[in-house]
């Protein structure tokens, strides 16, 4: 689905690794788990307009809530983990609570979270994240099969 289309008839963005839309691929990092999330969390608990919830380390969830310029409140879900190839991934979910169309609203945050983290990951470990277009091997092996 274009972005267009989505922006007018959705509330919600997500991410997955095969995205057609680039910033809603989510990250991999060649780093450990701990310096990611201790990031994500710093860059939530500072962005302007958003409220962290809660954090669950152990679960690898961040909650958190964000307002718009019109006071309209959209959930956002951040979920930080290790895939099979012991590589630090995040995804998230931003999601409208009221509305039936965000006009690209979640999909923008979602991507200015993320180009936000990347710059946050290299700036506290120096390391960079890996291609957003890796997918883990179990979905490369899937789908070569």
């Amino acid at each position: 689905m274009s972005a267009a289309v989505r922006g007018l008839t959705g509330n919600r963005a997500a991410t997955a690794p095969d995205e057609a839309d680039e910033r809603l691929r989510g990250r991999t990092y060649a780093i450990p788990f701990e310096d990611v999330w201790q990031a994500a969390l710093r860059l939530a608990g500072r962005k302007r307009g958003w409220r962290v919830l809660g954090s669950d380390d152990l679960e690898g969830v961040i909650r958190a809530e964000a307002r718009t310029v019109l006071r309209f409140t959209h959930d956002v879900v951040i979920h930080v983990k290790l895939d099979e190839n012991a590589q630090t991934r995040v995804d998230l979910v931003s999601a409208s609570r009221v509305g039936k169309a965000d006009f690209g609203k979640n999909a923008r945050r979602v991507g200015a979270f993320l180009r936000a983290l990347d710059r946050e990951v290299e700036r506290t470990t120096r390391a960079r994240r890996l291609s957003p277009t890796a997918l883990p091997a179990s979905e490369r092996a899937r789908r070569h099969a």
